[in-house]
């Protein structure tokens, strides 16, 4: 299975806000400014299935909205309860003004979008 590189939003949306929802190959992904990087994560909380993008980005960690469980962005480990889990994480890099993710060929199946 290889990888593929694929074009998802401009990063001053990211940065806006700090954070920012896209659907990408039929995934919920959540995007999270931290300093001039940018990470990327599942968008869903596996505790309670709240959208992280609908939570408070502290630093490097995103708190569940839901019931205050964080995750690294950095790594997608769980930081506190009531969390345990780890939510998945995704290469990411930034060329000619635009974010790209990489995902397995085998999830590209779908177009890109921002939400």
């Amino acid at each position: 299975m290889s990888n593929e590189w694929i074009d998802v939003v401009d990063p001053d949306v990211v940065r806006a806000e700090g954070l920012a929802g896209v659907y990408v190959a039929g995934r919920d992904i959540a995007l999270f400014a931290v300093g001039d990087e940018i990470f990327a994560t599942d968008n869903r909380c596996p505790h309670g299935e709240a959208r992280l993008t609908d939570g408070f980005l502290l630093d490097d960690e995103i708190e569940c909205p839901l019931h205050q469980g964080r995750f690294s962005v950095r790594t997608g480990m769980a930081m506190c309860a009531p969390v345990t889990g780890c939510i998945r994480t995704y290469p990411v890099k930034i060329e000619n003004a635009r974010i790209l993710l990489q995902l397995e060929t085998d999830d590209v199946s779908a177009q890109s979008g921002e939400q």
